[in-house]
C-alpha cells in the first residue's frame, strides 16, 4: 500500500458532513446515538477481582466503565486507572463513574503504551488488570465511527479518531494482494481472494454499505445461507487491520503482568480466534506450560510467572447471550502472578 493519505469524505472535521468525496457521491448526516456498551461477564470480573490485594486496578480498554464501576463498587480498598483510545469512551466512564472520581484515574492513551500506568503507580505494583478486547457496542451501533455493515457511514473504524490511517484508506489504496491477505489473516475469511478482486474493481468505495454490498455479492450464493452477515468477517479483519489490535496485544500482557504485584490477577476478554490465540499462547509461556504444538518437538518449558485459573476459557452464560447477543464469541482467561521473572 502507498503512503499517500486516503481522502476522508468530509468538510468540517465530521466524517459523516454532507459532503462530495471521490466520486462524487455524497454521504448522509447522521446524529450519533448516547454512549452506551453492556459490560461482558460483568459479575464474573468482579470476582475475580474479589480476593486481590489492595491497591490499583488497570482497565485497559474502560469504555464506558461498566467493568470497573463492578469493581470499585464491590470494593472501597481498590483504584481503578482506566485506558481508552477513543475519547467518547473516556467522557461515558467519567460520567459512569463520577460516584468514584477520587478512586479513578482515567488516561487517553492505547494500552500498548503503559508508561502512564506507570506513572500513576510509582513504586507500587498493580492489584489486577483487565482487558477487555474488540469493539464497543457503541462504536458498532454508531454510524459515524464506520464500523458497522449494517449501517451507512463512512469507511473510518479508528477506535482513536486521532489516529492516521482508515479503513477507507487500507480499502482503496491497498494491493488485491494486501487485502486478500489481511482478510483471510484477520478475519479467516475464506473467500478473501474474490472479495478482493471485487473490491479493487469497485473503487473508489466510500461507505460502509457500499462495501457491505460489494463484499456479499462477491461471495458465492450457498455462503450467503450461512448465519450472520456475509460481510462480518471482512470488517472484522479491517477494524483489526487500522487499529493494529493483534501486533500490539502480546507485548502489551506481558508489560501488564511485569507491573502486577505477587497475588494480584489478570482478566482478558477477547472475542475472535485471532486474538485468543495470541492469548492463550502468550499465557501458556508465562504459566510455564508446553508450548509446543507437535509430538514430534521436545516439551518446551518456561519459568513460571503466572498461574492459570483455569485451563479453558470461559464463556458467557446462555442467559447473558439472550440479554447481550455480543457476548456469545467471548472467551475469558484469568491468570494470578505468582513469581517475578
Amino acid at each position: 500500500m502507498n503512503e499517500s493519505k486516503y481522502i476522508s469524505p468530509t468538510t468540517n472535521g465530521s466524517p459523516l458532513d454532507p459532503a462530495t468525496g471521490l466520486s462524487g457521491r455524497r454521504i448522509t448526516r447522521f446524529s450519533p446515538p448516547p454512549f452506551s456498551h453492556i459490560p461482558v461477564m460483568a459479575e464474573s470480573v468482579t470476582e475475580i477481582f474479589s480476593t486481590v490485594p489492595s491497591g490499583p486496578i488497570l482497565d485497559a480498554t474502560i469504555g464506558g466503565g461498566g467493568h470497573s464501576y463492578g469493581i470499585l463498587k464491590s470494593r472501597e480498598d481498590l483504584n481503578v486507572i482506566g485506558i481508552d483510545q477513543d475519547p467518547e469512551a473516556l467522557a461515558a466512564a467519567n460520567s459512569k463513574l463520577a460516584q468514584f472520581a477520587n478512586r479513578v484515574s482515567l488516561i487517553h492513551g492505547r494500552f500498548d503504551d503503559l508508561s502512564g500506568v506507570a506513572k500513576q503507580i510509582g513504586n507500587q505494583k498493580l492489584s489486577g488488570f483487565l482487558f477487555d478486547l474488540g469493539v464497543s457496542s457503541y462504536q458498532l451501533d454508531n454510524p459515524l465511527r464506520g464500523f458497522s455493515f449494517r449501517n451507512e457511514g463512512p469507511l473510518d473504524m479508528r477506535m482513536n479518531p486521532e489516529s492516521q490511517i482508515t479503513a477507507g484508506e487500507y480499502v482503496n489504496e491497498a494491493t488485491q494482494e494486501e487485502l486478500a491477505s489481511l482478510l483471510y489473516n484477520y478475519g479467516d475469511e475464506k473467500y478473501s481472494k474474490r472479495i478482493a478482486r471485487a473490491i479493487v474493481s469497485m473503487r473508489p468505495i466510500l461507505t460502509t454499505k457500499e462495501l457491505a454490498d460489494i463484499i456479499r455479492d462477491a461471495i458465492p450464493a450457498r455462503s450467503k445461507r450461512s448465519p450472520g452477515h456475509p460481510a462480518r468477517r471482512s470488517f472484522q479483519a479491517l477494524r483489526i487491520a487500522v487499529n493494529c489490535e493483534i501486533e500490539i496485544l502480546e507485548s502489551s500482557i506481558r508489560e501488564a503482568i511485569r507491573l502486577l504485584k505477587i497475588g494480584g490477577r489478570g482478566v482478558v476478554l477477547s472475542y475472535h480466534s485471532g486474538e485468543d490465540k495470541v492469548v492463550k499462547r502468550t499465557l501458556r509461556q508465562l504459566a510455564g506450560l508446553n508450548t509446543s504444538n507437535s509430538k514430534y518437538h521436545p516439551e518446551v518449558r518456561q519459568p513460571k510467572e503466572i498461574l492459570l485459573l483455569a485451563r479453558k476459557a470461559q464463556r458467557a452464560t446462555s442467559e447473558e447471550t439472550l440479554r447481550n447477543p455480543r457476548a456469545s464469541s467471548a472467551l475469558l482467561r484469568k491468570f494470578e502472578k505468582v513469581s517475578e521473572s
